[in-house]
């Protein structure tokens, strides 16, 4: 993958320093997140976890009025790197990345006042997966930040009324999400990504919060979409043209 600086409409990401580069997942879940609270208000405070080079708190900035978005990322290089970035764009005044591993940070900050939204693109390769690039394995397999202990710490820092959203292998979904309403997170929103459509689902884009939906109707009631990217290389849907239309410079 490219190092080269990703340029999008309102703002860059450098990325040389980084080990994950700017890829279709970060983009999906910085589009997608819902940022529609419970009364409909608008969320205060959000916070995006294992930042990276701070793509997903720069599409959060561009899309809302948020006084203050934090990140938190544990590779040195890369929260250099994202802390660059943040200051380098349009929203400087309200972007600010922590260094620390996320269960430092939850176990830290847990006394503060809540997030009202919090978002995440998890490592989440597991077993056969890893490089020659420690720092590439980190981003990528989920031995620093265990599902369960990324669970544990969103809800120690969510809001009651908050919202948390993330993105994953189709594969790893139905244990996530069990494991996750066993700590009060609750899913209320499923989008079902697939690359085309003849294609597998290849990720799921989740939306958790504390509010549980009425017994028996759990089903029912959780919104499930379908997205298909591309209809063949390069040509895209609608659907995936109108998510990101604001942010890719060709699209």
């Amino acid at each position: 993958m490219s190092s080269k600086p990703f340029h999008f409409k309102q703002f860059t990401v450098h990325q040389d320093q980084a080990a994950m580069k700017v890829g279709t997942d970060g983009v999906l879940i910085g589009a997608w997140t819902p940022l529609q609270l419970p009364g409909a208000l608008p969320p205060y405070r959000m916070l995006d976890i294992g930042s990276g080079s701070g793509l997903i708190a720069l599409m959060l900035a561009q899309r809302s009025s948020a006084e203050q978005i934090d990140a938190v990322e544990i590779n040195a290089a890369a929260y250099e790197q994202a802390t660059f970035n943040f200051e380098a764009s349009p929203w400087n005044d309200r972007l600010f990345c922590y260094h620390a591993s996320f269960q430092e940070f939850a176990e830290e900050f847990a006394d503060d006042p809540p997030y009202d939204l919090i978002c995440c693109n998890p490592p989440f390769y597991r077993g056969g997966t890893s490089t020659l690039d420690p720092a590439r394995n980190q981003a990528r397999i989920p031995n620093e930040l265990p599902f369960e202990q990324l669970i544990v710490g969103v809800t120690l820092l969510l809001a009651s009324d908050g919202l948390f959203s993330t993105i994953l292998p189709a594969s790893e979904t139905p244990d996530f999400i069990k494991l996750a309403q066993r700590h009060g997170l609750h899913l209320n929103r499923m989008t079902r990504v697939k690359g085309r459509p003849e294609t597998s689902v290849k990720r799921c884009l989740l939306q958790f919060s504390f509010r549980e939906l009425p017994a028996g109707r759990q089903e029912s009631k959780i919104v499930r979409e379908e997205l298909i990217i591309e209809t063949e290389r390069h040509q895209y849907t609608p659907e995936y043209q109108n998510l990101t239309k604001e942010f890719y410079l060709k699209m």
